[in-house]
């Protein structure tokens, strides 16, 4: 069964929590992280992407850098801005876009469980990406990025959540600039705090890793790495949990650099041995049902559908990641492995088909692809399975504003 505990989280002073809190780290590069920043000394990218207060010059990911982090997250506590909380917490955290609500419980996992795979995972993860956080996360002693988790809804723990949002105030409580909606609810009773751990120790067989497969691996071989210096706090790693019926999966579209020699008359040509293949012209194709692809190509947008025999039932086999991996990235394009091939690169549902266009339209990339999205069920299946999805076939929104909620664990 899962085992939470509650924490002191490190959080900001509720007048600040706005200029604060920050996207994640990982969804912005280090001009957008920058120009996010600009003007705003309380933001939290200071810590996550402290290069950005570094001569250019300066390799990310270099010892400076991490320093930085550690440098910066002193100073927003001395200038009080971060505070830690005095007694272990439980916190509840709503997110709210276009209208549509779902509510996460903020919490620290076990490591142990992420290690005998009670916290299930779907992806493969990259050893310099890994390396970045436990450098990060080594250095300033703080885990800054959550990790975001999914579990199968269970009604204990609904109603308790949804009545103490509803008989508490949040502690936090503003809309971003992005128009997302985050609040943030501190469980404090003793006794409320002992019944949701009690739930999912006893109700919550497992929890999957929705988004934070690199956050999750750099915890654990933080703690590896800390050996007998290991702390009670380095067992466990900032997490929080979503009921599967509130999550919200986008398209996680491709883009790629060339035809691998090919024209564009071939590879239309290859493309018809596998696919349907219509030309649909200057609207962007978004596709709305599995098997269903768009493909932007010379200013033009095709709709593709995969023929039988494409795909297989299994729970890998049927997923159109694979399909496009199998048919038309590796035999027709030449990219073997999705996670290390640089002619490749990966565009989230949430910055919209007109990004694909401008890609390729700038000449940077030569095609894109608009996928249909991942299910909770076909993720859930395949973590189920022990197989892992091909690379960035999942995106979630919203997401976590990281600064609002940080696990310390040097205590």
């Amino acid at each position: 069964m899962s085992v939470i505990k509650p924490f002191k989280a490190l959080r900001p002073q509720a007048q600040f929590a706005k200029e604060v809190a920050s996207r994640p780290y990982d969804v912005l590069n280090c001009a957008e992280a920058k120009i996010e920043a600009e003007g705003n000394a309380k933001s939290f990218l200071h810590i996550t992407k402290s290069e950005i207060d570094l001569n250019s010059s300066v390799d990310i990911h270099s010892t400076a850098v991490y320093e930085k982090a550690k440098e910066n997250l002193v100073a927003f506590l001395k200038r009080d801005i971060l505070f830690k909380e005095s007694k272990p917490c439980y916190y509840i955290y709503q997110l709210i876009m276009n209208g549509r609500s779902q509510t996460g419980l903020v919490c620290v996992s076990s490591v142990d469980d992420y290690e005998n795979n009670i916290i299930k995972k779907h992806e493969f993860t990259r050893p310099e990406k890994e390396q970045d956080r436990i450098n990060h996360i080594k250095t300033s002693g703080a885990q800054t990025g959550n990790v975001f988790l999914a579990y199968r809804n269970n009604k204990d723990v609904d109603l308790l959540i949804e009545k103490w949002k509803t008989t508490k105030s949040p502690a936090y409580d503003f809309i971003a600039d992005d128009k997302i909606q985050h609040s943030v609810w501190v469980v404090t009773d003793n006794e409320v705090v002992q019944k949701i751990s009690s739930l999912f120790e006893t109700k919550i067989p497992c929890t999957y890793i929705a988004d934070g497969h690199h956050r999750a691996a750099s915890a654990a071989k933080v703690r590896k790495a800390l050996g007998d210096k290991a702390t009670e706090s380095s067992n466990y790693f900032l997490t929080t949990l979503f009921p599967s019926n509130q999550l919200f999966i986008m398209d996680y579209n491709r883009v790629v650099k060339d035809l691998n020699g090919l024209s564009d008359e071939e590879f239309l040509l290859s493309l018809k041995e596998k696919f349907e293949v219509k030309t649909v012209g200057k609207k962007a194709f978004q596709p709305t049902q599995l098997h269903q692809f768009g493909m932007y190509l010379n200013d033009s947008w095709y709709e593709l559908i995969a023929k039988e025999g494409t795909y297989t039932n299994d729970p890998i086999g049927v997923l159109d990641v694979t399909i496009i991996q199998n048919n038309i990235l590796d035999p027709i394009l030449n990219i073997k492995d999705q996670r290390t091939d640089t002619r490749i690169d990966f565009i989230g549902g949430i910055r919209g088909l007109s990004e694909l266009e401008k890609r390729v339209n700038s000449g940077e990339m030569k095609v894109a692809f608009s996928l249909y999205p991942v299910t909770i069920d076909q993720l859930f299946d395949i973590a189920d399975s022990g197989n892992v999805m091909p690379p960035k076939s999942t995106w979630f929104e919203p997401k976590l504003r990281d600064g609002l909620l940080t696990h310390l664990i040097y205590e």
